[in-house]
């Protein structure tokens, strides 16, 4: 008897030393994980710098970015947070907020508007992109909308603005919470079309500079044309218009679009078929363009910036973006990963299996540099922290098969998967079959072989 009490001590402090122990490994095999991860974000993070820096393309503008447009990918970019002046590309942030009015039946493309004497006196001045708005006279919004996209018409989006707000110091608070909604923080926004304060007339921005105007970065713009291309990809087909007539009430004014890419244009590129999206000129920003083509069913978005502005006839912003559309190119292949086909093993607590096996939960495209395959694309499971066991190192059986566990980030060596929202390239992972709890008798059977 006595024998038999000090062997039960004996197992029991075994037990004890040995579940310790395991508590010990775990957490720090749990540290020792965080640590690599946050050394090897930081290493990529650096060799992201350096590749930013020393990638093969330099274009003179201020800034620029290139993305995907289905996924936000960044394909290239070039100081593209900086903030600077975009003239009328403000533009697309003012299309964008007309056409969610429209969706949401606030506003019908048949509507019509009757724009202030105000709005009208703006669109009067020819020394601004214009179609003369006549006072008294009413317009539909369709007009109006293909007036501001196709011929950059400032009266025209001042109009839609005053029919979607009342106001334009409204429709440009309007504008400021959109592009917060959009994750946009550090754009500056004064005026509905870009036009620098004064020359809004008696619809300046009340309290600021006369001479304050809209200012966003590259990376803005990128994400304000995905979204637009995203919800309303019908806007291609206005964007694509190379001449249009404008009915003033009056007469017939000829629009024509202001995109020299457009094919048959003068700067057009047989192998780059561009269907918008929308340029943008100004002393302080000088010349601007957001392009799009969608080049083997795979669209792309590019924003340069800050482009030269010699003259009229200067082709400069068109000559920087065919460089950086034909670099992209060059540059990628695009790859597409079956749903499936990326997984991972993941640990279980106290389940019949002590690991699942998780998989992409849909099919992702990707741009991968030239010479990179599919299966050099290696993954990192994010797991939601509500499956996991209070440990926080292991998924908590039961768990259902097809079961949303996390996300499964894509990385790739020499490459940042990054996306225009910040985020890395992603999509959900799901277990690829069912996990159930094991019983009292399997949990206590896998202590005891864990013991020898």
């Amino acid at each position: 008897m006595h024998l038999m009490k000090k062997i039960q001590k004996v197992l029991i402090g075994l037990v004890t030393a040995v579940t310790v122990f395991a508590a010990g490994g775990a957490a720090a095999v749990q540290a020792a994980s965080s640590s690599a991860t946050a050394s090897s974000a930081a290493t990529a993070s650096s060799k992201t710098k350096t590749a930013q820096q020393t990638q093969g393309l330099h274009l003179d503008v201020k800034s620029a970015i290139a993305i995907d447009e289905k996924t936000g990918q960044i394909l290239y970019q070039q100081n593209a947070d900086r903030s600077v002046p975009v003239a009328s590309l403000s533009k697309l942030l003012t299309l964008y907020i007309v056409i969610q009015a429209i969706q949401d039946g606030k506003l019908s493309w048949n509507q019509m508007v009757k724009p202030s004497n105000n709005v009208c006196a703006v669109s009067q001045d020819t020394s601004l992109s214009n179609v003369p708005l006549e006072q008294g006279k009413q317009y539909s919004v369709k007009a109006l909308y293909q007036a501001t996209l196709i011929y950059s018409a400032n009266g025209a989006a001042m109009a839609l603005a005053q029919a979607v707000a009342g106001s334009q110091k409204k429709f440009v608070n309007m504008m400021r919470q959109e592009a917060k909604k959009l994750g946009i923080n550090d754009a500056q926004i004064y005026t509905c079309n870009g036009l620098t304060n004064k020359l809004m007339k008696s619809d300046a921005y009340p309290g600021v500079s006369p001479n304050a105007e809209n200012k966003f970065s590259a990376k803005d713009m990128a994400l304000i044309s995905m979204k637009l291309l995203q919800e309303y990809p019908e806007i291609v087909k206005t964007s694509s218009v190379k001449e249009m007539n404008f009915n003033t009430g009056n007469q017939q004014v000829q629009m024509k679009n202001w995109n020299w890419m457009l094919p048959g244009g003068q700067c057009s590129y047989t192998l780059l078929p561009v269907d918008g999206l929308k340029t943008g000129t100004s002393d302080a920003a000088g010349a601007c363009f957001v392009g799009t083509t969608n080049k083997d069913g795979h669209r792309i978005i590019t924003v340069v910036l800050g482009a030269s502005h010699k003259n009229d006839s200067d082709p400069a912003r068109f000559v920087q973006t065919q460089k950086l559309m034909s670099y992209i190119y060059h540059t990628y292949n695009y790859v597409t990963l079956k749903k499936g086909q990326k997984t991972a093993a993941l640990p279980v607590y106290h389940g019949k299996q002590v690991n699942v096996k998780v998989a992409n939960a849909s099919a992702e495209g990707l741009w991968l540099k030239k010479g990179t395959k599919a299966n050099n694309v290696a993954v990192k499971v994010n797991v939601k922290k509500s499956l996991l066991n209070k440990k926080g190192n292991a998924l908590a059986a039961p768990l259902s098969n097809h079961e949303t566990v996390g996300t499964m980030k894509f990385t790739v060596d020499g490459q940042n998967l990054e996306t225009v929202n910040g985020t890395k390239c992603a999509v959900n992972a799901q277990t690829t079959a069912a996990i159930k709890k094991a019983n009292i008798f399997e949990i206590a059977w896998r202590w005891v072989t864990n013991l020898f």
